[in-house]
């Protein structure tokens, strides 16, 4: 009994997580340029690069009634395995819209849609609209269910 115990704790201890510090390359990467400048309409851009070839770059501006900001630019940097890796962005009212050979992209469908299916489809989006045509009124009486 002694044995398994002993075991089980020998096994617990070389399971321990390493939670040391971070290698020095990490901490060996300096800032080599960080600029950010704002013009009096709101406009503004910013760019940054560091010694282990991180690079960002953004402008943006004041777009529209309520002054949502525009913005535009990239960053880039180089994957563990040499691969430079780079994302170009803008983000508008349509959201963040990055494009980038490393983001995942869905498959093309295998085969074209059936015209049942597309007709099926077509005859429930017509019920759906006539549903939502059609006045609520509100129950009268409550049943048990």
């Amino acid at each position: 009994m002694k044995l398994v115990l002993l075991a089980l704790l020998v096994c617990v201890a070389a399971a321990r997580p390493d939670y040391g510090p971070a290698s020095s390359e990490e901490h060996g990467s300096e800032t080599l340029r960080n600029e950010f400048d704002i013009a009096d309409n709101g406009a503004y851009t910013a760019d940054m690069e560091t010694s282990n070839g991180i690079v960002m770059s953004q402008s943006g501006s004041p777009t529209g009634p309520e002054d949502a900001i525009l913005a535009t630019g990239y960053f880039s940097w180089t994957a563990p395995d040499g691969t430079p890796v780079s994302v170009k962005y803008v983000a508008d009212e349509n959201g963040y819209q990055p494009d980038s050979d490393i983001l995942p992209v869905a498959p093309e469908f295998p085969h074209p849609i059936p015209q049942f299916v597309l007709d099926q489809i077509e005859k429930a989006r017509k019920e759906d609209l006539e549903r939502s045509s059609e006045e609520y009124r509100v129950p009268t009486s409550y049943r048990a269910p």
